[in-house]
């Protein structure tokens, strides 16, 4: 799918539109590795298009909401900073002069907007990318220290160094910024005043040493690769955390209880990127057994770490934890971290049942997240105890601001995946999907009211017939296997829950495949000490029942379940009990009512 650009871009700025050309090359290179690695790669932002689906509508409105941010405002405290003319409103909360990090969230909402202009074509996006790279660059151009006030130097160096950084690197391949290059080496020999000389591990929430270095090593690879500067590299390997994290998880020690959740969940991803970048076996078998570990300690939305801690398995920590906290998943900034993870293995395992957890994740988190206001307020945490409502985090433009727009953006690199002479499809959701195999464009389009009904079809154009390997995932939780049609006639296979299965044919244009998933209600036990307490769950997603307040400190779930659907568009369901009716809707539907996540079974 090309980009888009609006005719008044090109003609207001020549120079511009050739740089966006560039960084479609860019796009192309990243979307096109061959590295011996991957056995299956991502597609570029530009190569999938959301088409409908709950997916498409939660996209639509953060590509609104993040596109409507005023640039003052976002520019302010860098300005000030750098004694600059600093018009506009204070952010206020986290992200004000005086905040507790100002401006650390800057590079992420830059980055953000990159995949989204680099996704839909959107001129607008890429025009903001451009007016918040040049500011930044201005202010640096009269202060070097990248940070915008002291909090953020002596706080977070290193956590704002990674987001500083992944906004240059993607206003410079998603849409041609060349500032932004020039800018990236600027930032951290700028920044390296402030941050550890050494890797160092996080001890909790808050106990010192409380600065996250070992998150920086895969932004740092990109920038040695981007700007060929060697040292960027060896700071990369320097940085990652090996003798406390990545070499016993590699020797399948449980490391994970105790530690930061976010930090150390995400800190996989430069697991992931040292592994494609050093071929050092050892961080993929970091990654296998972390999330082997990681899947002890998940609710059933598939989100982890109460209270941002990461906890030990076997002791009824989540069910306990319905009690004494309403901390119960940090959620965009989890989600983004389970999303990186989740395809790193992918990419380098084939696996399918990443596919499942990568699933779980984005209906049931990040997607379910409340919608951001217009002044900083944000979703942070999800709650899972009884009688919950989502709220917004106390202060304003948290971190979760950051890792929000950046996930959604990310919606479509879940879906599909590539190798030579196969074409993966990963999640199921309106959507289309470019390709190019053997010299031959292919474009496949999915059509499904996916998850509210089980049935996907998949059209297929092509430029001439060309053989190649569909894979579609069959979800774990699959009972028996798919219904699969191949241009109206039954494909017979075994098709094992958690696995793609694979169909070679050579493919003509109107060629099409129909896949049904038959989805029943389950319950899932919060753990294995507490097996009366359960979550509902239909296919990938987890259902909660509205407005249920009682006595009870937690809702009985009627065993067998009688579950009525009021409408075939809607996905409402309804317990008819003597006194009450009890209503379920899918997680992700779910604003402003009271809600309970977990039930007592009887």
């Amino acid at each position: 799918m090309s980009l888009d650009f609006s005719r008044r871009l090109l003609l207001k700025n020549a120079a511009y539109a050739t740089a966006l050309g560039r960084a479609l090359s860019l796009q192309s290179l990243a979307g096109d590795a061959s590295s011996s690695t991957e056995v299956m790669h991502e597609f570029a932002y530009r190569d999938v298009r959301l088409t409908g689906g709950p997916l498409k509508g939660h996209y639509d409105r953060i590509h609104a909401h993040y596109l409507s941010l005023d640039n003052n405002r976002l520019l302010k405290v860098y300005r000030q900073h750098a004694e600059l003319d600093a018009p506009g409103k204070d952010m206020g909360g986290w992200y004000d002069t005086d905040g507790f990090v100002p401006g650390h969230s800057l590079g992420q909402y830059v980055s953000g907007l990159a995949r989204l202009g680099s996704c839909t074509g959107d001129a607008a996006c890429h025009e903001k990318v451009h007016a918040l790279v040049d500011g930044f660059g201005a202010a640096l151009d009269r202060n070097p220290n990248p940070y915008a006030g002291p909090n953020a130097e002596k706080v977070w160096p290193a956590y704002i160094l990674d987001k500083h950084e992944i906004g240059l690197i993607d206003a410079y391949r998603l849409s041609g910024v060349d500032k932004a290059k020039t800018l990236l080496p600027r930032v951290i020999d700028g920044a390296k005043p402030f941050i550890s000389p050494v890797s160092r591990d996080r001890i909790g929430k808050k106990d010192p040493p409380y600065d996250e270095t070992y998150i920086l090593p895969e932004n740092l690879f990109i920038a040695s690769e981007i700007t060929g500067n060697r040292q960027f590299h060896d700071m990369a390997v320097k940085y990652l955390l090996d003798e406390e994290y990545f070499d016993p998880l590699a020797r399948g020690e449980d490391v994970l209880p105790g530690k930061h959740a976010y930090s150390h969940v995400m800190a996989l991803s430069s697991a992931g990127k040292a592994y494609l970048t050093l071929g050092d076996r050892k961080y993929k078998a970091a990654l296998v057994n972390a999330w082997r570990f990681l899947e002890l300690q998940r609710y059933a939305s598939g989100g982890w770490g109460p209270d941002e801690m990461l906890v030990s398995p076997h002791l009824g920590a989540l069910y306990d934890s319905l009690f004494n906290t309403k901390a119960h998943f940090e959620t965009p900034c989890g989600s983004y971290a389970s999303m990186k993870f989740a395809r790193y293995l992918l990419r380098v395992t084939g696996d399918a049942r990443y596919g499942d957890g990568l699933e779980r994740v984005v209906y049931n988190t990040i997607l379910g997240t409340k919608y951001p206001d217009g002044d900083g307020g944000y979703p942070y945490y999800s709650t899972y105890s009884a009688d919950a409502r989502k709220e917004f985090y106390p202060q304003k433009w948290p971190c979760c601001s950051g890792t929000l727009v950046q996930g959604v953006a990310d919606y479509v690199l879940n879906l599909y995946f590539h190798s030579a002479g196969n074409l993966y499809v990963n999640m199921f959701t309106p959507s289309e999907v470019r390709w190019d195999v053997q010299g031959t464009s292919v474009r496949l389009v999915q059509e499904t009211n996916y998850p509210a009904d089980d049935k996907i079809v998949l059209r297929l154009t092509t430029r001439s017939a060309v053989a190649f390997t569909l894979h579609l995932r069959v979800p774990g939780w699959v009972e028996g296997s798919p219904n699969i049609l191949v241009n109206g006639r039954p494909f017979e296979v075994a098709a094992r829950p958690g696995s793609f299965v694979a169909i070679h044919r050579t493919w003509r244009t109107g060629d099409h495949i129909e896949l049904r998933l038959p989805q029943v209600f389950r319950t899932e036990p919060i753990d294995e000490l507490h097996k009366d307490t359960v979550a509902l769950m239909k296919g990938p997603v987890m259902y909660v029942s509205l407005n249920q307040t009682s006595e009870q400190a937690m809702t009985v779930l009627p065993n067998p379940l009688g579950l009525s659907r009021l409408s075939r568009s809607q996905q409402t369901y309804t317990q008819s009990e003597s006194s009450r009716d009890l209503v379920f809707v899918p997680f992700y539907q779910v604003q402003d009512e009271d809600y309970d996540t977990y039930f007592q079974q009887t």
